[in-house]
């Protein structure tokens, strides 16, 4: 078969030829900046989401922090509680979406960060995907959407499925936490390389790396370079950070000390730097086993 026989291949519709969930191409969210947060499971996602989503209320920005985790645990240090799910809610009211008023889905946080928890399908059913969706159009049902400055995703650990790439869909950009081991940078690079098949049909774009849990970074900064990956922050392994969480707090909340001063200047950092907008990183993730024999340690 010479080149000119060959098939020419269609453009199919995201989610087709895969067990993806089919985004509604009419969801928007509007003029809000909008950001994902990713990486692997434990890594620091929620508190990271948190502590961005005061920064940016610090900075005078209206911040609607929404967790994706089943768990719904993304924004307890926000409202010192596990709130209620928008699944949760919707069961309550037989999923008749219209009879949902905002105090049964949406709670005010610290320093007035709006907080909502997706929630999830009971294990082994249904679509994580489904349940961002509805969230989303809840909000947009409610005009919750049109006054917000800043919405951050806190996305489920380790997982790139079609469901819970699904605030890929609403994103700017993506914002990959990580630490300078081994696994947290091996997940991240899988990650890299699902925002980027999601960034052919959808707007957002890879917005750099954030280094959590390590006093050093150069296991991250030398896979940056062979990637063509930013690092945007770092947030060191501190003992503060531990007790934020104990205390269900953030960290803006903690008795003051030297540590505590580093890690907030760091994050105001970040938020007057995301705000202001940061450039797209155009990387290019390694094959497993090409990354396999590129993370070599002593």
């Amino acid at each position: 078969m010479n080149a000119h026989s060959l098939p020419i291949r269609k453009r199919v519709p995201d989610g087709d030829g895969s067990v993806q969930v089919h985004m509604d191409p009419t969801l928007k969210i509007g003029n809000a900046k909008v950001f994902a947060v990713y990486g692997k499971g434990g890594i620091g996602k929620s508190t990271t989401s948190s502590n961005l989503s005061v920064a940016f209320s610090k900075l005078g920005k209206r911040v609607l922090q929404i967790g994706c985790d089943p768990k719904h645990d993304s924004t307890f240090t926000l409202t010192k509680r596990l709130v209620p799910t928008v699944i949760d809610a919707l069961e309550g009211v037989g999923f008749h979406s219209e009879e949902l008023r905002v105090e049964d889905f949406v709670c005010e946080g610290y320093n007035g960060v709006m907080c909502v928890e997706a929630g999830g399908p009971p294990a082994g059913t249904g679509c994580g995907g489904y349940v961002v969706g509805q969230t989303v159009k809840l909000l947009k049902e409610h005009h919750l959407l049109e006054d917000t400055d800043v919405v951050i995703f806190d996305v489920l650990g380790d997982v790139v499925c079609g469901g819970f790439a699904a605030p890929l869909q609403h994103a700017d950009r993506a914002l990959i936490v990580t630490a300078n081991d081994f696994d947290s940078i091996f997940a991240m690079n899988r990650i890299v390389a699902a925002i980027k098949s999601k960034s052919k049909n959808y707007n957002v774009r890879l917005g750099g790396v954030i280094a959590n849990r390590s006093a050093k970074t150069d296991e991250i900064d030398r896979f940056n370079a062979a990637t063509g990956l930013q690092r945007v922050a770092h947030f060191q392994d501190l003992d503060v950070v531990r007790r934020s969480r104990l205390k269900k707090s953030t960290l803006f909340e903690m008795d003051d000390s030297p540590e505590l001063q580093m890690v907030l200047a760091e994050y105001m950092q970040l938020a007057e730097k995301l705000w202001q907008g940061i450039d797209e990183v155009d990387a290019s993730p390694m094959k497993d086993r090409d990354l396999f024999e590129f993370l070599g340690f002593d």
